[in-house]
C-alpha cells in the first residue's frame, strides 16, 4: 500500500511537537509528508519547508494557501490528510478549512480553544463525512493497553478509586519572559484559551483516566492556581472527580513542581486488585492484589495480552517510548482511513471527535469550578 500523503500545519523551526509528529508518522511507513505550512511567519514557513526537503511549490506560506494549492493538484498527488501542530486558538479555523477542502484531520490536543468552538467543530466533522482524530499519545503505550484490557475483563473487581497525576517543573520560573516560545504561547490566553496547565497536561491525565478505567467523569470540583507571580493562566491545579456510579477520583496537574520532568502516573483501584503505571517507566505495569504478592508486568514478557502485543514493535527488553506510542496513534488512524477489517478494531483506540469534546468539557469544567470557588460542576456532554 502506498503511504497516506499528509500536510503539516505548524511544527517548523523551533517547534517541539512538529518533530514528534514527523518521526511518529514515519515509524510504520503508513504516512508521507508531502507539503506544509510550517509557520505563521511566511519566510520561516518556506525555510522550514526547505530544511525538510519539501518541494518549493508545496511549502506554503499559510494553511489556506496549502488547502487551495493541494486541492488543485491531481487526486493521486495531493495530500489526503492535514496534521495540525499549532497553538490552540488556531485549531478550529485550520480544521474547519481542511474539512471544507475535503481533507481528513489529525490534530494536536486540545481540539480547540473553547468548548463552544469544539461543538462547532463537531458539526463540521459530521457534515463532512471525513475522519478526525485528536492526539492523546499516552493511550498508545503497550502497558496502557494492557491495563485497559485487564480492567475491562474485571480483574480488579468493582472500581473504587481512580488517581491520576501529571507533574512537570519546566514552568517553575517565569521562562516565558525570557524568550521561551513554548512557554509563552501556552501562558497567553489569546493563543492557549482559558487554561494553561489543565489545557496542556491536565487534559491528558483526564483522557487517560477515562480511557483505562472505562468510566465517565460526570462532575468535578477544581482549584486552579497561578503560582508564578504575573501569570494570567493557571500553572497548577487539582480536581476531585466523580465517575459513573459515584466512583471517586483525584486529578493533579502541575507545571511548577521544581525538578520534575514529565511525571504522568495512573492508578486504578478495585476491590480485588489495583494497577499502577508511570509514563517515565512505561514498559512496567504493577498489578497489586489484595491477598497475594504484587506482580510486575513487563512489555512483551509472558502474561501480557493481545492488546499490548499489538502496540509493540520490539521484543521484550528493548525499550519503547513516547515516539513509538505516538506512532501507534498514526498507525491506527491510517487503518481507519484505509477502511476494511483493521479499521473496526482501530476505532476503539483512535481518539475521535467525541474524545475531543470530552477533553474540552473537562477543561471548561475545571475553569468554571475554580472560578466559582471549587464548587462541583457537571461536565457538559
Amino acid at each position: 500500500m502506498k503511504p497516506i500523503r499528509f500536510g503539516l500545519v505548524g511544527g517548523g523551526a523551533g517547534a517541539f511537537i512538529g518533530g514528534v509528529h514527523r518521526h511518529a508518522a514515519r515509524l510504520d511507513g503508513q504516512f508521507e509528508l508531502v507539503c506544509g505550512a510550517l509557520s505563521r511567519d511566511p519566510e520561516r514557513a518556506l525555510q522550514s519547508g526547505r530544511d525538510l526537503g519539501l518541494a518549493p511549490s508545496r511549502s506554503y506560506a499559510s494553511a489556506e494557501a496549502m488547502f487551495a494549492g493541494e486541492k488543485a493538484l491531481p487526486a493521486d498527488q495531493r495530500m489526503q490528510c492535514v496534521v495540525i501542530a499549532t497553538p490552540n486558538r488556531s485549531h478550529l479555523p485550520i480544521a474547519r478549512g481542511a474539512l471544507a477542502a475535503g481533507f481528513h484531520v489529525f490534530s494536536d490536543k486540545p481540539a480547540t480553544a473553547t468548548l463552544a468552538e469544539c461543538r462547532e467543530l463537531a458539526k463540521a466533522v459530521a457534515a463532512s463525512g471525513l475522519c478526525y482524530a485528536v492526539t492523546h499519545p499516552y493511550t498508545g503505550y503497550p502497558m496502557i493497553r494492557e491495563a485497559r484490557e485487564r480492567v475491562a475483563r474485571g480483574e480488579l473487581g468493582r472500581i473504587t478509586k481512580v488517581l491520576v497525576e501529571y507533574t512537570q517543573g519546566w514552568l517553575a520560573t517565569p521562562i516565558e519572559r525570557e524568550g521561551n516560545k513554548q512557554a509563552a504561547w501556552r501562558l497567553d490566553p489569546e493563543q492557549a484559551g482559558a487554561s494553561c496547565c489543565m489545557g496542556d497536561i491536565g487534559v491528558h491525565a483526564f483522557n487517560l483516566a477515562e480511557f483505562v478505567s472505562g468510566l465517565t467523569v460526570r462532575e468535578l470540583a477544581a482549584e486552579l492556581r497561578s503560582v508564578v507571580p504575573g501569570r494570567v493562566l493557571d500553572d497548577d491545579g487539582t480536581a476531585l472527580l466523580r465517575f459513573d456510579g459515584g466512583v471517586a477520583g483525584v486529578l493533579v496537574a502541575s507545571q511548577i513542581c521544581t525538578g520534575e520532568e514529565n511525571n504522568l502516573r495512573l492508578r486504578i483501584v478495585g476491590e480485588k486488585a489495583s494497577l499502577d503505571w508511570q509514563q517515565m517507566e512505561p514498559n512496567t505495569l504493577w498489578l497489586r492484589h489484595a491477598a497475594a504478592p504484587a506482580q510486575m508486568l513487563r512489555t512483551g514478557a509472558p502474561g501480557t495480552g493481545a492488546a499490548a502485543a499489538a502496540a509493540m514493535r520490539l521484543p521484550s527488553g528493548h525499550p519503547e517510548g513516547f515516539i513509538e506510542a505516538f506512532g501507534n496513534l498514526y498507525r491506527e488512524f491510517a487503518q481507519v482511513l484505509r477502511g476494511g477489517a483493521a479499521a473496526d478494531s482501530a476505532r476503539a483506540n483512535v481518539q475521535g471527535i467525541d474524545a475531543a469534546l470530552r477533553g474540552m468539557a473537562f477543561i471548561q469544567a475545571t475553569v468554571d469550578s475554580s472560578a466559582a470557588g471549587a464548587t462541583w460542576c457537571k461536565l457538559s456532554a
